[in-house]
C-alpha cells in the first residue's frame, strides 16, 4: 500500500478539489492526479467521479475517506505533539534525585521557563538515583560524589559539608565556628544507613581522625534523623545542603579534613543532545548559587 497515494486521495476528499488538494500537500496538480490514478488501478477501484465542476466520491470512496480521514487525523495529531515536544510547549522528563534540596529550585526554574512540561521525580538514597540513571529508567539525575564513568554526562553542581545535627537547646548549637570532629569521640548519634553517601564521607572523616562515635540508631530517611535528634536520642549528621528549618534542631559545622560531598547532575551520554535533557542541563547551574 502506497501511502503517498493514500495521502493524495485524503487530500481530495477533504479538499473536493485536486488543485485545493495540491496547494495542501504542497505538489502540483499532476502529481496528485497521479497518485489516486495509480491508486485506483492497483486496485481495480473507482473512488472519485470528475466533473467539469466538481470532483465527487464513489461509495467505495466515501468508505476509503472515512478510514484514511482517521488515519491522517492521527497523523496531524502526532505531528502536532512532536512538533510542540521539539519546542519544549510539552513533554515528559523523568528525574531521580538523592535528595530533594538541590533538584527542587531546578524543577522550579524549568516550570518558569517550559510551564508544559510534566516532571515524575522519584526519590531514593545515591545508590538507587545512580541505578535509575544508569538503567535509563530517568532522563537526569541529581546525584552526590559521582566518579566520572564512560557514557555518563556530568556537570558539577557545588558542594556541601557535613554538619552535625542537635537539638535546638544543645550547648553546641551557639558555637557559631562548629566543633572539632574530635570532639563526637565516644558521642552517642542517629545515623543514615551506611550506604548514605552522608553517612560514608561521614565514617571515612572519622576513621581518618582516629574518632569512634557510638553509633544508637541506624536510620533509612532524613527525616528520621531529624525526628530521633528533636526527641534527643542523639546526635545526627546532616549535608549542609540538607539542614532542616525545624526549629527542633540545629545544624552545627564540623571542622575537619574529608567532610566535603560533590554534588552534579547527570544524563546518560548519547541522550545528552535530546532537547529537553539538553533544556534541563542548561538549566540547572542557574538554579544553584
Amino acid at each position: 500500500m502506497n501511502l503517498f497515494q493514500l495521502r493524495a486521495f485524503d487530500a481530495v476528499a477533504r479538499e473536493g478539489s485536486f488543485t485545493r488538494a495540491a496547494t495542501r500537500l504542497f505538489i502540483s496538480q499532476p502529481a496528485v492526479t497521479g497518485h489516486i490514478k495509480a491508486l485506483e488501478d492497483h486496485y481495480q477501484i473507482t473512488l472519485l467521479r470528475r466533473t467539469a465542476r466538481r470532483v465527487e466520491l464513489t461509495e467505495e470512496g466515501i468508505k476509503l475517506a472515512a478510514i484514511t480521514r482517521a488515519m491522517f487525523g492521527l497523523v496531524d495529531e502526532a505531528q502536532v505533539m512532536l512538533e510542540a515536544n521539539r519546542q519544549l510547549l510539552t513533554g515528559r522528563l523523568e528525574v531521580a534525585a538523592d535528595g530533594p534540596h538541590l533538584v527542587m529550585p531546578m524543577l522550579a526554574n524549568l516550570r518558569e521557563r517550559y510551564p508544559g512540561i510534566t516532571v515524575n521525580l522519584r526519590l531514593g538514597n545515591a545508590q538507587e538515583t545512580l541505578a535509575a540513571l544508569l538503567s535509563e529508567h530517568v532522563d537526569v539525575a541529581v546525584l552526590t560524589d559521582v566518579e566520572p564513568r564512560k557514557g555518563l554526562t556530568l556537570r558539577p553542581l557545588n558542594q556541601s559539608r557535613v554538619c552535625a545535627l542537635v537539638p535546638a537547646a544543645h550547648p553546641w548549637q551557639a558555637l557559631t565556628d562548629g566543633i572539632e570532629i574530635a570532639q563526637l569521640d565516644q558521642v552517642i548519634m542517629v545515623l543514615r544507613e551506611p550506604t548514605s553517601t552522608t553517612r560514608r564521607t561521614f565514617d571515612q572523616a572519622c576513621a581518618k581522625a582516629g574518632v569512634s562515635p557510638r553509633v544508637l540508631l541506624e536510620l533509612d530517611s532524613r527525616e528520621a534523623v531529624t525526628e530521633a535528634v528533636a526527641a534527643q536520642l542523639g546526635v545526627g549528621v546532616v549535608a549542609s545542603v540538607e539542614v532542616s528549618r525545624d526549629p527542633r534542631v540545629c545544624a552545627v559545622p564540623i571542622n575537619g579534613t574529608g567532610l566535603a560531598n560533590r554534588h552534579m547532575i547527570g544524563c546518560m551520554e548519547r541522550r545528552a543532545e535530546l532537547r529537553l535533557i539538553k533544556a534541563f542541563m542548561a538549566l540547572a547551574p542557574q538554579s544553584i548559587g
